[in-house]
């Protein structure tokens, strides 16, 4: 049975959780109005699917939710954060300013987040900086579960990319992929309801194709999208939100010691672009002439058109829950 919840209630139950399994307010207040946006969104993948990963990271040490990030300014057009082992939006929260400053400064900013935990979805970060007129993109890595073509083993996380751009008298452009075949939020949601993967998702734990997703949980893995078209950009992932951040890579930490434990300690990239020091006539009114122009062409959705639809009906007749994750959340309030 469904029942629906106001995107304030929910907020507010999440932050209760957060706060009563470790974090500190600020950490908690950040990580339930992203928990509940994504709710709220459709990314379900991403909502409060994702909080028993939460509390069991934290139950467990393998993350500290009091952590208070550290702040270096690098270089002109370069600012990295310090996340000392916690959540990542606390510390993209903390450098925003400074990062914004520095591209409306210079025409372009890097801001680098290394010893970071991230579970959400990846556009959160990125659609605050459209609306304010901004160009963003952002890149992380997460933990080894999908095969580079051509391989034989799990190397590359999911390794999610992130753009958002204005356009002018709209909503911004927001997407956010996988550069997996999926995301693992999804292959676990499937796991869970019985459903089967599309074909070339993913191989089992000997290396061979397989629509189960319990077997790609279970020892298997995912593949990336496109092929070797796909493991390449995932590649560029690792390469942009672990190396060059001083992250570590899908495949370089170890979280056995910490059973339960689910977010990735990796690292994120955001590169931010000032499109007013751009030649030609305004972005924003460049990016409406694009749109105009597939639209023109029979496109029907355009990128995040879904996620604004979903938020617009949440707004008018509230966020839809099950009754019974519901209650797991109250009863996750209170333990």
């Amino acid at each position: 049975m469904s029942v629906t919840i106001s995107y304030e209630e929910l907020e507010a139950l999440l932050e209760t959780i957060f706060l009563r399994h470790g974090t500190r307010a600020g950490v908690a207040e950040l990580l339930a109005a992203n928990c509940a946006t994504c709710e709220r969104d459709g990314a379900l993948s991403h909502g409060i699917f994702r909080m028993r990963g939460y509390v069991d990271s934290l139950a467990t040490g393998w993350v500290d939710g009091s952590a208070v990030p550290v702040i270096e300014d690098a270089a002109p057009s370069f600012c990295r954060v310090d996340a000392r082992n916690g959540f990542a939006q606390p510390a993209l929260a903390m450098a925003r300013e400074l990062a914004m400053q520095k591209a409306r400064t210079t025409g372009v900013a890097v801001l680098a987040i290394r010893n970071s935990h991230h579970l959400s979805a990846l556009w959160p970060d990125v659609e605050p900086f459209a609306q304010d007129g901004l160009i963003a993109l952002s890149v992380v890595n997460s933990f080894a579960c999908t095969v580079p073509f051509d391989g034989t083993s799990a190397v590359f996380g999911t390794n999610p990319i992130a753009f958002a751009a204005p356009v002018e008298d709209a909503d911004p452009i927001v997407f956010d992929l996988a550069t997996s075949a999926m995301a693992n939020g999804d292959v676990q949601i499937a796991a869970r309801a019985g459903k089967a993967l599309p074909p070339h998702s993913g191989v089992d734990s000997e290396g061979q194709p397989t629509i189960d997703a319990r077997a790609v949980l279970d020892g298997g893995a995912l593949l990336t999208f496109g092929g070797y078209k796909g493991s390449s950009i995932s590649m560029m992932v690792e390469l942009l939100g672990a190396a060059l951040t001083g992250g570590h890579f899908s495949f370089e930490f170890d979280w056995s010691g910490h059973k339960g434990a689910q977010t990735p300690h990796t690292g994120q990239l955001i590169l931010l672009i000032d499109p007013s020091y751009a030649a030609g006539n305004p972005f924003g009114l460049r990016a409406q002439t694009l749109i105009a122009t597939m639209q023109a062409a029979g496109v029907s959705r355009l990128p995040g058109q879904r996620r604004a639809e979903t938020r617009a009906l949440a707004a008018q007749n509230g966020i839809p829950i099950n009754a019974e994750d519901l209650a797991g959340l109250k009863a996750l309030a209170i333990a």
